[in-house]
């Protein structure tokens, strides 16, 4: 892609969503009102990388937050069972709610019921496919995120309205996939890498296993966090 250049440029009610802005410079610019939701690295505002001290405030706000990037199997098998007790507190919560309120798009963003399918599939892809090597894992419910390119044989039904119960047993059977996972990993399963070259996604060679399950801690933590936010919101 060749080097793009702008100059005396105003972006005044702008909403990007699933962009990139790597190896970007913004130079002589104004950022008021500005709100940024996304993966920060190696962003540097005035002199200073910004992105260890979000990360900080982060934890410090929610200290369990820091346990999500473990380093060994004990580690990983922490930060599964903290992640399953907070998504139950959260989805006990949800079922406090009208059914119709959790097929709500709150700001655009997916709804509850919608979000609990999106985290099916990346189970399916990071542990069934990546991990466990079904090259086709998925479920008719599983949703990718809304910028996929899409492939050939992934279901991708954003419009679907199933009843949160069917929901809710897919992914408590994904969720125990991951649990039987992790229950029995070991440092050097961690150690190791995967592949998957067979159609569909991801199509990865000699990825870290480490990696596939990061990937997958990631997901949890922070789509509950949109879940949250927007159970709020519809309260009130």
């Amino acid at each position: 892609m060749n080097e793009t250049v702008l100059r005396e440029m105003a972006f005044s009610d702008l909403q990007v969503r699933g962009g990139s802005l790597s190896r970007t410079k913004l130079y002589g610019v104004e950022l008021r009102d500005v709100e940024v939701h996304g993966d920060i690295q190696n962003v540097v505002v005035n002199g200073v990388d910004i992105a260890p001290l979000i990360d900080a405030e982060l934890n410090r706000r929610t200290p369990e937050r820091a346990k999500m990037r473990p380093e060994d199997a004990d580690g990983f098998r922490e930060a599964w069972a903290i992640l399953e007790r907070l998504w139950a507190g959260t989805v006990a919560r949800a079922k406090t709610f009208p059914e119709a309120d959790l097929h709500r798009n709150v700001g655009e963003e997916w709804s509850f019921v919608q979000t609990l399918r999106h985290l099916c599939f990346a189970s399916d892809a990071w542990v069934g496919r990546m991990i466990l090597g079904d090259p086709s894992p998925w479920h008719p419910l599983d949703l990718p995120w809304d910028e996929a390119p899409g492939w050939p044989g992934i279901p991708w039904d954003r419009e679907a309205r199933p009843p949160l119960d069917e929901v809710l047993a897919l992914r408590a059977e994904r969720q125990a996939m991951v649990r039987e996972v992790i229950a029995s990993l070991t440092d050097e399963q961690l150690a190791s890498t995967v592949t998957q070259t067979a159609p569909g996604w991801p199509v990865i060679e000699d990825f870290p296993l480490k990696e596939c399950l990061g990937i997958l801690l990631i997901e949890e933590w922070e789509h509950r966090q949109y879940a949250e936010r927007d159970l709020t919101v519809l309260e009130g």
